[in-house]
């Protein structure tokens, strides 16, 4: 390079702008989820669930895309995409009149059905979603199994068993508790006849004591009313006599 001649490589200042910017301001990225594995047996349906987290609203320009990679294959061929609000089923291979868009953007699910599958069906399907401006991120993919008759799970087998254990516990536990709860309201209504009795023989007397009470004035002034009278009956002959004596 020339002596005098114009640098041509950043200054210093801007390179750590560039690099802080880099740091601090990082592009969020676009996630997609779906299940791990799903089964299904010969002639049947199953469906491929696949959603999706993005920091942006959910654009009108949103798509999804479904690959498919056989069992044992290399290559993925594109079998489903979805955008400006039309499905379109790829016209290769052969799921292109046995796939059926059940997916809702709005709700951020992009998920489809497989009809009338087959042992071919077994493989590797793959969602990418797409939601500008947020467009970074991975895909996710879940791996068809397709059986004669689909295998009960070991899984859903202890899940079962577990349950009915947990249930007959509280079934016991709720049968203990009515139990205990009968017989302590029995308890309870036993010990208030009692204490209602023991009340009724300690108030007892006392109310055969003031009756007593106001019925003995009551039974003096009966005495006096017929003694008086008895006396005014034996004075009266007695007067008669002496008169009937005098007019002799």
């Amino acid at each position: 390079m020339a002596p005098g001649a114009p640098s041509s490589s950043p200054s210093p200042i801007l390179a750590v702008l560039l690099f802080s910017s880099l740091v601090l301001s990082p592009a969020e990225a676009i996630v997609v989820y779906t299940d791990r594995e799903v089964h299904g047996a010969v002639g049947s349906r199953v469906t491929l669930h696949c959603s999706f987290w993005s920091s942006e609203w959910v654009s009108d320009d949103i798509s999804f895309t479904w690959r498919y990679q056989p069992e044992g294959g290399r290559d993925a061929i594109s079998i489903f995409h979805y955008a400006k609000g039309q499905p379109y089923i790829d016209e290769v291979g052969t799921f292109k009149e046995r796939i059926q868009w059940v997916g809702d953007p709005r709700w951020k699910d992009g998920s489809i059905v497989i009809h009338n599958l087959d042992y071919s069906d077994n493989g590797t399907f793959t969602c990418d979603v797409k939601n500008p401006p947020d467009i970074v991120g991975k895909t996710s993919q879940v791996t068809l199994y397709v059986f004669e008759k689909v295998p009960t799970r070991y899984g859903v087998i202890l899940g079962a068993v577990i349950g009915g254990v947990l249930g007959v516990v509280l079934l016991l536990l709720l049968l203990f508790y009515l139990i205990r709860y009968c017989w302590l309201r029995r308890q309870a209504a036993l010990q208030r006849r009692l204490s209602a009795m023991e009340k009724g023989k300690l108030h007892k007397p006392g109310k055969d004591t003031s009756k007593r009470g106001r019925q003995t004035p009551v039974l003096y002034a009966m005495l006096d009313h017929s003694r008086s009278t008895k006396a005014a009956s034996e004075k009266k002959p007695k007067g008669l006599g002496e008169s009937r004596k005098d007019k002799k």
